[in-house]
Order: C-alpha cells, then structure tokens, then sequence
C-alpha cells in the first residue's frame, strides 16, 4: 500500500499442485498419505513440461528443466508418479 493508499494487485498462476492434480485426472486433495510407498496416479514428461512452461514467471529458476525438476519434486511429494527423466536418459 502506497502513501496515496492506493496498491498494486498481482495475479499469479494457479499452484503446481492443482495443475498435477488435473494433469494426473485426480480430485484435488487426492494425494498419497504415503507418497513414497503408494503411488496414486502418474504424469508425463511432457504434462511436466507444460506446467513448468505455464509456472516460470512465479518459480525461482532460469531454465525449462530446472523448473521441470520442480514441478518433478512436487508431484512426487504428492504421490503422483512421473516417470524416467528425460535427461537421465
């Protein structure tokens, strides 16, 4: 808020999770109670690269694959599996 109160509204782009969640097909709050042992739905690279595309204005990184890593660790988190990266190939 400025002195004149007046103040700049930013909008940003809905959050990763929600995006994985219509991604993997899931209802959102769907994720895995135990991300590292049950999986409960999956994604593609190439949904990966899509989220990471729409999400770089709002993420702190400067490449595509870096932002692709991210969006990798918060499906992972959630129990959504992505598969081989690409890279690791």
């Amino acid at each position: 808020m400025y002195k004149d109160k007046t103040f700049d509204f930013i909008i940003k782009t809905p959050p990763a999770a929600i995006q994985l969640f219509e991604a993997a097909k899931l209802q959102v709050g769907q994720g895995s109670a135990e991300p590292n042992r049950k999986k409960v739905g999956s994604v593609t690279w190439e949904q990966v690269r899509a989220i990471a595309e729409s999400k770089m204005p709002d993420l702190n990184c400067f490449t595509v694959e870096s932002a692709m890593k991210m969006i990798a660790g918060t499906a992972r988190s959630m129990g959504i599996d992505s598969g081989t990266a690409p890279w690791d190939n």
